[in-house]
């Protein structure tokens, strides 16, 4: 999600050089636009995520991804996927031509829309994009729909971020998100498993997130996780762990105002911090940790 000052990335711009879009931003899906070239580099990163995710995938993601039977070979056609995730949850997928204001995003969520991408990075950064494209959009985030609670629980937070960007939270609930959707682990009977789009749609976070010993992990927590900073440009520095995805939708659930409120007025922490009442799982050692906090 968009937490700055709304801009348009250059390759957004050129990926979609000649494509109008609604006022929404969704736009149907240019299936014509995808070349040979797409459908191998498509293919490369699911075979690879594909061969690595047993183990380090959560249950929940594995079963999504093999019920939503997403094309291994090729940019999969949104329609078709739509009719397996409207009839499993109600959400629908919408083509959208990349990053998206945030009040477009929350409205989005609250009405069981997830905006993707349409367009694939290039071959040359299978490993790295800062911008979302359309394996990290739909590969990482839609098998998780599949899911009842989690796609309750995404739901929900489109409906708290249309209030809290008129709150002026905005900065608080993207935390959350960037903490639990994209970035967030969760411990189960077989041991820690990646849950978060921006791991599961990574193969060196798939593998730095669990298996690394730089970073902390750290047991969920609702009012911490909204006043810790983030990178957006490196592993994290410290993952939060959820039991289980009623455990999120349930700390969710009641109203943010008062939360908001008391947190206006504690500085944050920063991204690698270990605080005395923290359920700490792992401390990290910190190796490798560069830069500052960005969010």
């Amino acid at each position: 999600m968009e937490t700055t000052p709304f801009t348009v990335p250059d390759i957004t711009v050129r990926k979609n050089a000649g494509l109008t879009h609604e006022h929404d931003y969704t736009l149907a899906q240019p299936l014509q636009r995808y070349s040979a070239e797409d459908h191998q580099t498509w293919a490369t990163l699911y075979r690879r995520q594909c061969a690595m995710l047993p183990g380090r995938a959560c249950d929940e993601f594995l079963a999504g991804l093999e019920t939503l039977q997403i094309d291994a070979d090729r940019v999969p056609d949104f329609a078709r996927l739509n009719l397996t995730l409207a009839a499993a949850t109600g959400w629908q997928i919408v083509a959208v031509p990349g990053l998206i204001p945030d009040e477009v995003f929350f409205e989005h969520l609250a009405h069981r829309r997830f905006p993707v991408t349409w367009w694939l990075r290039e071959a040359h950064q299978l490993d790295y994009l800062q911008e979302p494209d359309v394996f990290h959009d739909l590969f990482g985030h839609v098998p998780l729909l599949m899911n009842p609670v989690f796609a309750d629980y995404l739901q929900a937070y489109g409906q708290g971020g249309m209030k809290a960007k008129d709150l002026g939270a905005l900065p608080l609930l993207a935390r959350l998100y960037w903490y639990t959707v994209e970035f967030g682990l969760i411990n189960t009977a077989q041991g820690l498993r990646i849950y978060g789009a921006g791991i599961v749609s990574s193969k060196s976070e798939s593998e730095y997130s669990l298996e690394s010993d730089s970073p902390n992990r750290i047991g969920f927590d609702l009012l911490r996780i909204m006043n810790t900073r983030y990178r957006i440009d490196t592993f994290q520095k410290t993952y939060f762990v959820i039991d289980s995805f009623q455990q999120l939708f349930d700390a969710t659930a009641p109203d943010f105002t008062a939360h908001y409120q008391a947190l206006k007025a504690r500085q944050a922490h920063g991204a690698g911090d270990v605080l005395a009442d923290d359920l700490v799982l792992h401390r990290g050692s910190g190796a490798g940790w560069a830069g500052t906090d960005d969010i």
